[in-house]
């Protein structure tokens, strides 16, 4: 079994959730992306997000929301994605950059539309009535 380390930001409003394409994939993704030698959470994530959407996440606001795993979408069954999410306030203006071809905001009802992982993540996000229909 191997599995991928991803950073991810949950960014909700008014009960949908911040999501992203990546040109040429068919899913919707959270927002953040694989940790590089050396980085702490905080560090991959703030990098990411500046890469992805141009905007700066706040690291005094940074809070862990969980920690999920789920078999990663395109992969071989022994290959496991495991998903640390955190919370945090931006400054700057949301557009998607680098690879991101579509920022999207999503209900409980784009569940089918999202990686594996992220559908775990969507059902929390439900429980937790952070996310509606």
């Amino acid at each position: 079994m191997s599995f991928i380390d991803k950073i991810a930001w949950l960014h909700l409003r008014e009960g949908r959730v911040l999501s992203t394409r990546s040109r040429g994939k068919d899913r919707y993704y959270f927002p953040g992306g694989k940790r590089e030698p050396g980085e702490t959470d905080a560090q991959t994530l703030l990098r990411e997000i500046k890469e992805e959407l141009t905007v700066d996440l706040d690291p005094d606001t940074l809070v862990h929301a969980g920690t999920f795993r789920a078999q990663a979408h395109g992969h071989a069954a022994s290959v496991l994605v495991q998903m640390t999410c955190y919370y945090a306030a931006y400054s700057g203006h949301l557009q998607p950059a680098s690879e991101i071809e579509e920022l999207v905001w999503l209900t409980y009802r784009d569940r089918p539309a999202v990686s594996p992982v992220d559908q775990l993540i969507f059902d929390w996000l439900k429980e937790q009535q952070l996310l509606t229909d």
